[in-house]
């Protein structure tokens, strides 16, 4: 199969494991990669001595890794060491905090003593929810590349568990009525860039699958994968290159023939496949006029998600605090609803903290630690001056943190700092700093996504967020394995 030849534009998730099926396959595997580095969202910072993941810090149903890498003939655990975490996270509120653990017998008696008479509902959540996952999982492993498509048997018998017209905050009252005990199962929602209150019912099977599979850590950060997927890709005679960015598609009478690099220098290619942001790629990679369906004035009318505000902190102090710590603004809804509706920034809001380094003894010299900690914002279409507000804004996150934590004295243990807000994000190339790219809203999703075989022109794929099945990294996997089967099964492999 080395006669055809496969680009892929981004070294991204999706594009690795892409890349990885290709090669194998015997493909001629060419990676285009703008960074120095390769990861995508899923790549390391390094800041002095200490490291950080750039994005996804859940690796979440791990078993989709595995799956890939034992298709190749590899070993995940031959290039990476996970670790399954326990608590999985710790739900902190104003008055108290809970310890969430995919132990479903400890799991009943903690929420027992944080809502009385509880363990009911939790009980009723896993057996239903397992029985929406294991439909809706279907849909998910399939490409639709056609309305046929949604005739299938796999769609067909998933609509009943679909929930259509409810959100996923709607689904948890049918296990759940005090509020802040849906919160438990619903915050999720943010790993899609939503709000629960807005985000589709099928989504609460996603708490449904932490509390089953489990949620891992991999030493060395989750970007670890990516680097682990690079070395398979060039196990199989697979090329990347890294810092070498792709500036044009090329096209001729509807049909991609290539990719221009920003040297000038022309790369002919019998497949192209897109791991770049979908909404940058549409408006970026494209001579105007070529493409009909994602032009820009479509683009400007699609939903995105919310955006980010990171901070990345070294410090020369290790505090106690849990791996994943999630702390919820007083007023959850309120605060959900001005970061995804009405696109404000809000006063008292909600954020993340990993405090990996009491797992992970690499990631930061011995006795410190690297603090990594986001805070969902509105994305770019609410036109906040970033640039302007965002030292003042860091400041206000640092108190929320020594309120909030035990850290009450992290502005003197501060070595090092790196922050990124949703302008920085636009500027390295996400479509209107949406951090989890187009929202899945019902018009975006299954066939009304855009698709794995790219309906605008031949010989063109799509994998990442922006594509089927959506954001999060175990389905941005899956989008590399629904598009090189396409692939394969377009070229013969």
């Amino acid at each position: 199969m080395r006669d055809k030849h496969i680009v892929i534009i981004g070294a991204g998730p999706g594009g690795l494991t892409a890349g990885m099926l290709l090669a194998h396959r015997g493909f001629k595997v060419s990676i285009f990669e703008k960074d120095n580095i390769v990861g995508g969202r899923n790549k390391s910072i390094s800041i002095g001595p200490y490291k950080f993941d750039l994005g996804p810090t859940f690796l979440m149903m791990k078993y989709i890794l595995d799956d890939i890498f034992s298709s190749v003939g590899k070993k995940l655990e031959d290039y990476v060491t996970t670790i399954r975490l326990d608590p999985m996270y710790r739900l902190s509120f104003s008055d108290f905090y809970i310890d969430i653990t995919d132990d479903h017998e400890i799991m009943c008696e903690r929420l027992n003593e944080k809502f009385p008479d509880s363990s009911n509902g939790f009980k009723k959540f896993l057996k239903v929810e397992k029985i929406r996952f294991d439909h809706i999982k279907r849909c998910f492993e399939k490409p639709y590349c056609s309305l046929l498509d949604m005739l299938g048997r796999e769609f067909i018998t998933s609509i009943p568990y679909l929930a259509l017209g409810r959100s996923v905050n709607d689904v948890l009252t049918d296990y759940y009525r005090d509020e802040k005990l849906r919160f438990c199962f619903c915050f999720q929602s943010k790993y899609l860039g939503m709000s629960p209150w807005e985000c589709p019912g099928a989504f609460a099977m996603i708490p449904y699958v932490e509390h089953e599979f489990g949620i891992y850590h991999v030493i060395g950060g989750l970007s670890e994968i990516s680097s682990a997927m690079a070395r398979v890709i060039k196990d199989f005679g697979g090329e990347i290159y890294s810092g070498c960015k792709v500036s044009k598609i090329l096209c001729e009478n509807s049909e991609v023939k290539g990719v221009v690099l920003d040297s000038g220098d022309k790369v002919k290619a019998d497949v192209v496949v897109i791991n770049a942001d979908f909404g940058y790629a549409m408006s970026n990679l494209f001579e105007k006029g070529i493409l009909k369906k994602y032009s820009r004035e479509t683009l400007e009318k699609k939903k995105y998600s919310c955006s980010t505000f990171m901070l990345y902190l070294g410090l020369d102090k290790v505090y106690d605090e849990p791996h994943h710590n999630i702390f919820f603004a007083n007023d959850y809804r309120k605060n959900a609803e001005e970061v995804t509706v009405k696109k404000v920034l809000s006063e008292d809001f909600s954020f993340y903290v990993r405090n990996a380094s009491v797992t992970d003894p690499t990631i930061a010299p011995k006795g410190h630690s690297a603090l990594y900690v986001l805070v969902p914002v509105p994305n770019n279409t609410s036109n906040i001056d970033w640039d302007k507000i965002k030292i003042e804004y860091r400041d206000r996150l640092v108190e929320n943190i020594k309120k909030r934590t035990s850290m009450k004295d992290i502005d003197s243990h501060i070595r090092e700092e790196f922050y990124i807000t949703p302008l920085d994000w636009e500027r390295m190339g996400i479509f209107k700093g949406a951090t989890f790219n187009l929202a899945h809203n019902l018009s975006q999703m299954l066939y009304f996504r855009p698709h794995n075989r790219f309906e605008e022109l031949e010989n063109c794929y799509l994998v990442g967020g922006g594509t089927h099945p959506g954001s999060g990294l175990p389905t941005i996997y899956e989008s590399g394995m629904i598009s090189s089967s396409l692939i394969m099964r377009k070229l013969g492999g």
